[in-house]
């Protein structure tokens, strides 16, 4: 059964120290970490620092998110990379996390993968510098430069970098996408949320309303990772919940783990 895990944007108002606990007390073993936070990084702590926290709890920090717009390559976007590779590596993260342009421009057919080979072609020399693995998520929103995960995996395999760029399945986009492959031989990690809204469109439908799942859930969460635990995916599934109504409950920790629960007795009912 895949571990669970907890991106610290489920709780962006703790410390560092804090979201620790908070995901203790949720039953996660692995925390993926964020460079857009409010305040100083860690707080101004030092990233070796947020690394020895984090293993005298006895958890595994996953990933470092986020570079944003990473299929817009230039000399600053170079340098951006390094900043947060370095990063990462210091409080001991596997990955980074890679969030393609999302404004509605690059979306032309042949422009789309054209500026994802040159980015990823950069992106795997740099990672493999450093020895972490790059997560991209491709977007299901119709701004998005990169909605197809298909799409991602073809320029992946390519370039030769599926050793050191794999696919992070988000539930709220591949449900936005429209669905599709699922690629599990590709695929590190898997986000998960739910909508369970009835009143919101898709068309509407946005960070601000990903909570926790339940049996009211839209996106088809529980059946998702199903799909792909059936498939042999064993990898990460973390809670990346966007929702102020979620993030302010005044027991975080218990809603997240019975809504783990909820998915991974759904995923192995599903799966049996």
């Amino acid at each position: 059964m895949p571990i669970r895990a907890l991106n610290h944007i489920t709780a962006p108002r703790l410390s560092y120290g804090a979201f620790f606990d908070l995901a203790k007390a949720a039953g996660c073993d692995g925390i993926e970490l964020r460079t857009d936070l409010p305040g100083p990084i860690f707080n101004g702590d030092a990233p070796e620092t947020v690394a020895q926290a984090a293993k005298d709890m006895g958890l595994r920090v996953l990933a470092m998110a986020e570079v944003k717009d990473f299929n817009i390559w230039s000399d600053a976007k170079a340098r951006e990379v390094l900043g947060i590779c370095k990063i990462a590596q210091g409080c001991g993260a596997a990955a980074i996390s890679l969030i393609p342009r999302n404004d509605g421009f690059g979306l032309g057919n042949g422009e789309r993968q054209a500026n994802l080979r040159v980015a990823l072609r950069e992106l795997n020399d740099v990672l493999n510098d450093f020895g972490i693995i790059g997560h991209l998520e491709p977007l299901g929103f119709s701004s998005s430069s990169l909605q197809s995960k298909a799409e991602a995996v073809d320029v992946i395999e390519a370039l030769g970098a599926g050793d050191r760029i794999k696919i992070e399945h988000d539930t709220f986009h591949h449900y936005l996408a429209g669905g599709g492959p699922i690629f599990p031989d590709h695929t590190a990690m898997v986000h998960v949320s739910g909508i369970s809204d009835p009143n919101i469109g898709i068309l509407d439908m946005g960070d601000k309303h990903r909570g926790l799942v339940d049996a009211n859930d839209r996106l088809g969460t529980a059946a998702q990772v199903a799909e792909l635990i059936e498939a042999g995916f064993d990898g990460p599934v973390s809670f990346e919940v966007f929702s102020p109504v979620a993030q302010d409950s005044d027991d975080l920790a218990s809603d997240i783990k019975r809504s783990f629960d909820f998915i991974f007795s759904s995923s192995t009912a599903d799966a049996a």
